[in-house]
């Protein structure tokens, strides 16, 4: 992997396609975004949201990129999903195999080690019901390794450790508890972990401090990202007037310039349902955007 490899991934998972997802999110749930009893103003709400999704979606990057750099160490990449006691698929976060040794890995991955009681305690359940199929699969050919990529965060190592050494003896297996870079000096690769950080760094510093929540910076652009929007989220944006009422819309938009397009777009559409969403779009233009 190198540089810009890495950075397309994160890239992928965090940033494309956002708008679309952010309007799907707001037609969905706008009981998320509205409401008098909120501390936060509309602006200040979308953007909350975002750095949310933003949080989320690094998880998820990061699984691919550990998982690209298990095949480039040689590793097979098995399928992720699997099918646990009850019949019920399990989606493991890592699933390969050493080529040399025949063994079997899984890797439950996470972020960071910051769970309340509840969580830690599913985290450990979740490990279990995964590690039992693997088990039916494997028998004691298997390694079972739960891994938290930031180092910082370890809240609740005194309480997986202990419930890890149990798993392991009473299935006769290998259990680990890794932190950042332990995974790597476990792997052989010890200094893969300076690379990532590195990168990481340089990756974070090219970001604006604050993500950009207003569509009309670029209306062109985003017009283009959004006017793909499926017809039914157009029409509860356009039936739930409260969000126009209370300032979400116009958060996302602040000119209007992105819902001109967007108007021209469904009112050149020779159907029905686009034609009812003009004329209900072009109320409401009316009447918030003076």
């Amino acid at each position: 992997m190198n540089y810009q490899k890495f950075c397309s991934v994160l890239n992928r998972y965090i940033f494309e396609g956002e708008k679309e997802e952010l309007l799907k999110k707001v037609a969905e749930k706008p009981e998320r975004f509205i409401g008098l009893f909120r501390p936060t103003k509309p602006g200040a709400k979308i953007l909350q949201h975002v750095l949310q999704s933003h949080e989320i979606k690094f998880g998820d990057a990061f699984e691919e990129l550990v998982e690209e750099i298990l095949r480039e160490l040689n590793f097979s990449i098995l399928d992720k999903s699997i099918v646990g006691e009850s019949g019920n698929f399990l989606s493991l976060d890592q699933y390969f195999k050493s080529k040399s040794k025949g063994t079997y890995y899984f890797i439950e991955q996470k972020v960071r080690d910051d769970h309340d009681s509840t969580k830690k305690r599913g985290q450990t359940s979740n490990f279990e019901a995964k590690l039992e199929a693997l088990y039916k699969k494997h028998k004691n050919n298997v390694v079972g390794i739960m891994y938290f990529i930031d180092p910082d965060l370890s809240k609740n190592k005194n309480y997986y450790l202990p419930e890890l050494k149990k798993l392991s003896k009473f299935y006769g297996i290998e259990t680990h508890l890794f932190y950042g870079k332990e995974l790597f000096d476990y792997l052989g690769k010890p200094n893969l972990w300076g690379q990532i950080l590195f990168w990481l760094k340089k990756w974070k510093d090219s970001l604006p401090e604050i993500p950009e929540i207003d569509f009309d910076k670029m209306p062109k652009e985003s017009f283009e990202e959004i006017k793909d929007l499926p017809i039914r989220y157009w029409r509860k944006l356009l039936e739930n007037e409260k969000l126009w009422a209370e300032g979400i819309i116009k958060a996302i938009f602040r000119k209007g310039d992105t819902l001109k397009l967007v108007l021209e777009y469904l009112e050149s559409q020779n159907n029905k349902p686009y034609q009812e969403s003009a004329y209900l779009l072009k109320r409401l233009f009316k009447k918030y955007y003076k």
